[in-house]
């Protein structure tokens, strides 16, 4: 399956990793745990990793970005991660380089690389990374694997996701072969402060409901700037309180934003992804998400998931 991924990496010298916007844990994780690898098996190739701030995912060693020229890619392989469709790619450089990888997980919406490998069976992107180290025997380090565990354990939702099977726990015995701690992981993405505490209790309470009881949340850039907060702290980060509530079984989570209204869709039982690619966003059958242009849209996509359901 990596045949021709490993193919590339060997011709090119100088390989820059991309992946998505605004990154989650599996963003996070694919991407450093591919450099690295890339690295313990080839030291003499020049490795970067590029794009906007790993944010609450800092905590991952070597997922601080580097700082490159553009002529960097006029004879690098760019390699893109976890990311469906061009538009969301952090930073568009990966364009001009000499040639282009695209290794996802993701619901195909449209060829971006030269050579692409995209497999909807895999939990996460980070596991898609994993199985290429384990297809190739490639030698695989402390510090890969601990990457490669963290976003496979951030996209199988702590292994609790319809899309994990038996090859994502062969896949996370794999990579704990390096006897990395897990805790450090864990309480790293888990463990929380009072405060945020209290800010998830604020928005459980602002939750409401349709006529098909699809939970959701709507958060305005007032209230935004009331909290002192971000809006991908919001976004990503509040869809969860939604996620257990008895006979919810679609939640979306909307938070204003300056390029528009951000949305995430969740479900633990439907394929919400077409109602994502209706207005531009695309993802996985049971998680997507898409920018929409203001609130009256984001009602009549609340429509759209009633419908569905009826």
């Amino acid at each position: 399956m990596f045949e021709k991924a490993l193919e590339l990496i060997k011709k090119y010298d100088k390989i820059v990793i991309h992946r998505h916007t605004n990154p989650d844990g599996d963003a996070i994780g694919s991407q450093v745990g591919l450099a690295t690898l890339i690295r313990d098996n080839f030291p003499v190739k020049e490795v970067r990793i590029v794009g906007d701030a790993p944010g609450r995912y800092g905590f991952v060693e070597g997922s601080k970005t580097d700082i490159i020229p553009d002529d960097y890619y006029q004879d690098a392989l760019a390699v893109v991660l976890d990311t469906s469709s061009a538009n969301i790619v952090s930073d568009n450089r990966w364009t001009t380089a000499a040639g282009t990888l695209r290794i996802d997980h993701h619901i195909f919406l449209e060829k971006m690389c030269e050579t692409e490998i995209v497999d909807t069976s895999f939990e996460s992107c980070a596991g898609m990374i994993a199985e290429f180290a384990r297809e190739q025997s490639l030698k695989l380090s402390e510090k890969s694997a601990k990457a490669l565990y963290t976003g496979l354990v951030t996209d199988s939702g702590r292994f609790r996701y319809d899309s994990v099977n038996s090859r994502t726990f062969a896949l996370a015995s794999f990579l704990m072969t390096e006897k990395f701690p897990t805790q450090d992981i864990f309480g790293n993405l888990y463990s929380d402060d009072f405060k945020n505490i209290l800010l998830r209790a604020k928005f459980i309470l602002k939750i409401r409901f349709t006529p098909k009881n699809v939970g959701y949340i709507y958060t305005t850039r007032e209230e935004i700037a009331e909290q002192h907060l971000d809006p991908f702290s919001i976004s990503r980060g509040m869809v969860s309180t939604m996620a257990e509530l008895r006979g919810v079984h679609i939640w979306v989570n909307f938070t204003e934003a300056a390029d528009g209204v951000w949305c995430e869709i969740r479900s633990s039982k439907y394929n919400i992804n077409p109602i994502a690619v209706k207005y531009g966003g695309g993802g996985h059958q049971k998680a997507s998400g898409a920018t929409l242009k203001d609130r009256a849209e984001a009602m009549k996509l609340l429509a759209d998931l009633d419908a569905m359901i009826e």
